[in-house]
């Protein structure tokens, strides 16, 4: 398999995270989906990262359907439970994460991107105010848990770790570890896992 992606996509990491907690093999490759004769764009006509090329050439993307296919190809650690109630609260936890990376990569973008007499600070604050929001969310949901849903590794706590260490990268500004101590506890554990450091982005 091989997976096209950036090393600072939180979307990229956290499939490379499940690959690395699944123990599977594949070949990174570097793109950049915002460049001119990028790779992507080829393989997936939404042009975004990740994208993982199986070995027959068809691709997969979207990292929600990536980390589901990957879950099936090995029964190491499995990270998705069965269909029914766990299962959706496992995918509940990931819904939330990824929106709090959607609302990260568009307040950076906005912020970043866009040439500053165009940048439209009511909506970055908006976008602010969802992250705070999903934040508030899972840091009450999580509570005391040692994990998300459970006392075992899931993709819910790889999907929030994926989600807290693009905050880390992209908006220090929120520390929003002094806000949410459950999560922050959460992040720590997370952090110190193989996967986690081998797939850690480069400083901004």
């Amino acid at each position: 398999m091989r997976l096209i992606g950036s090393l600072t996509s939180p979307y990229v990491r956290k499939v490379r995270i499940v690959l690395a907690e699944k123990k599977l093999d594949y070949e990174l490759i570097l793109d950049d989906p915002w460049a001119a004769g990028n790779q992507v764009t080829a393989h997936n006509p939404l042009g975004k990262v990740p994208c993982l090329l199986l070995d027959e050439n068809e691709a997969l993307f979207d990292s929600r359907v990536i980390v589901e296919y990957l879950d099936t190809l090995s029964p190491v650690g499995r990270l998705i439970p069965p269909p029914g109630r766990e299962r959706i609260e496992v995918k509940r936890w990931e819904a939330t994460a990824d929106g709090i990376m959607d609302a990260a990569a568009a307040a950076f973008l906005e912020t970043h991107r866009r040439p500053e007499a165009q940048r439209n600070t009511d909506w970055v604050q908006r976008q602010t105010a969802k992250i705070q929001a999903g934040l508030d969310y899972m840091n009450t949901l999580l509570g005391e848990q040692p994990y998300c849903t459970s006392v075992n590794l899931c993709l819910a706590d790889i999907a929030v770790g994926a989600a807290l260490g693009y905050l880390d990268l992209r908006s220090p500004e929120l520390d929003w570890r002094s806000q949410y101590p459950n999560l922050a506890r959460l992040a720590e554990k997370l952090e110190t896992r193989p996967s986690f450091v081998s797939t850690r982005p480069p400083a901004a």
